[in-house]
């Protein structure tokens, strides 16, 4: 969520398929491409996948989901998870601030098809972080 801008229900769905951990590298895919997470961001998954077999109980037998949940076969309620982080921060807002400063370092198009949106959102965070910008410049031209 923090890293990569994702909505708390997508997270929760994060499946093994989606997160490969070798030796060498984790990826993660979000959307059309795996995402390499450097350290210390691969440190969270090589500990989940470390203790996959410690998940996989009579309730989850060779579960799938990352984030297993308390009912059998299902993953983490999403609600259950927003209400765990919000003594740490505000998920709405860590989510929209991650992808307006992402759309500050990539193209809103690579942006959509790597993190799984639609480039018309993309576009919107790119547009509501320029015109940030563009409000700071002109308000310090204006006590120039």
């Amino acid at each position: 969520m923090l890293v990569f801008g994702q909505q708390i229900d997508r997270v929760v769905k994060l499946t093994w398929d989606q997160v490969i951990v070798s030796d060498e590298l984790v990826t993660v895919t979000l959307g059309d491409i795996a995402i390499a997470l450097p350290a210390p961001l691969d440190e969270p998954f090589r500990y989940l996948a470390g203790e996959r077999d410690l998940a996989n109980t009579a309730a989850h037998p060779s579960t799938r989901w990352v984030f297993r949940g308390y009912v059998p076969g299902q993953h983490v309620n999403p609600t259950h998870l927003r209400n765990r982080l919000k003594s740490t921060f505000g998920t709405r807002a860590a989510r929209l601030g991650t992808l307006h400063e992402l759309t500050k370092l990539a193209p809103a198009a690579i942006l959509a098809d790597t993190l799984g949106y639609s480039p018309a959102t993309i576009e919107r965070h790119a547009v509501a972080s320029a015109a940030t910008y563009a409000q700071y410049v002109s308000f310090v031209d204006a006590d120039v």
